[in-house]
């Protein structure tokens, strides 16, 4: 082969959501923080994202994390979180697949019955307990930097839907969370491609209608997701419900979505409908599950601000290399309006 440079991926889910793991090509990236590794990559090096994530090599439901060395010491390692249009400062899903990546292939060493770390992603330090039984991580439970609430019960004005009221939260990504009902969707399956459409309308109405600035970091992106909301059922301390996140360019969250837990969870408490020792468990379009729950309040700027942890699991699906010969005439890969909803 002729490859100038070969990438070692290890391709992961966590939940129905893939995350792929770079392991090894890329070495390290400059920048003092994991957020300015992640705008070098974005500003510099954009093709390698595109490379990873783009057709042919990926899917538009692709994501991909790099792990690289932090210089916080209270890291044992750092990423960056690529996805199909964004860098994101954090994403629980991802969080899961590399946790459990780092531990099963032995990048760092695994304890069972519990393997504690810290990660460096961009948004901040991330705690996570790993429950491991038999070389397996089973269970990634991690403590995701504060989620507050911008805009409680906001009205925006959409195309074709008219007046909608929201709710703008950020977990580690902005959400426009919207009540599924009130549009009256289930949130099933057969809704999927309806519920990208909306979606993608809805938060487009609410990024040019309304303002949010990270009062701690202005760099983070603003509104970029959307959020639908299945009903609350409460049973004693324990509260269920269905989610729907809808990331760009136009696709549905596989997994329940461990940055729109975090935001709901921002949104309950806001509106008393959850507080310290409830249990969320929130169900994916798929079926499958994040539990979570409210650990701690305080402050970001002017928002009250929770403390919220999110788990759940991952599993390794294959372990690849990646390269490209210098004859291939889609070294940044490309994409189709069929599945992109736009063309490159």
């Amino acid at each position: 082969m002729r490859w100038s440079q070969t990438f070692t991926v290890v391709d992961c889910h966590a939940e129905g959501e893939s995350g792929k793991v770079v392991t090894g090509g890329v070495f390290d990236v400059p920048g003092k923080t994991m957020f300015d590794k992640m705008r070098h990559l974005e500003e510099h090096r954009d093709g390698l994202r595109k490379f990873l994530l783009f057709e042919p090599r990926g899917t538009v439901n692709h994501n991909a994390n790099i792990i690289l060395p932090s210089n916080n010491p209270a890291a044992a390692m750092g990423f960056v979180i690529l996805e199909s249009t964004e860098y994101p400062a954090m994403s629980g899903s991802n969080t899961m697949c590399v946790a459990t990546v780092i531990l099963e292939t032995g990048i760092l060493p695994m304890s069972e019955p519990i393997t504690e770390l810290t990660l460096g992603a961009p948004g901040g330090l991330i705690k996570v307990t790993c429950q491991c039984k038999d070389g397996k991580v089973t269970q990634v439970k991690f403590t995701n930097q504060p989620a507050f609430v911008y805009h409680q019960d906001a009205m925006i004005e959409v195309e074709g839907l008219g007046s909608l009221k929201v709710d703008i939260a950020y977990g580690g990504m902005t959400y426009t969370h919207v009540e599924a009902e009130s549009l009256g969707l289930a949130l099933t399956r057969d809704e999927a491609r309806d519920l990208c459409a909306l979606g993608q309308k809805i938060k487009a109405a609410a990024a040019a209608q309304l303002t949010v600035s990270h009062p701690e970091n202005p760099k983070i992106p603003g509104i970029t997701q959307t959020q639908f909301m299945g009903p609350l059922r409460r049973e004693g301390k324990r509260l269920t419900a269905k989610n729907a996140v809808i990331v760009s360019p136009g696709r549905n969250d596989r997994s329940p979505c461990g940055t729109g837990t975090s935001s709901r969870l921002a949104v309950m408490h806001a509106k008393k409908q959850i507080k310290q020792g409830e249990i969320f468990d929130h169900e994916s379009i798929i079926g499958t599950h994040f539990i979570s729950e409210v650990v701690g309040t305080t402050t970001i700027g002017k928002y009250p601000a929770i403390i919220p942890t999110v788990a759940g699991q991952a599993w390794i699906t294959a372990i690849c290399q990646f390269g490209y010969d210098p004859s291939d005439p889609f070294p940044e890969g490309f994409t189709l309006s069929d599945t992109w909803l736009r063309a490159l």
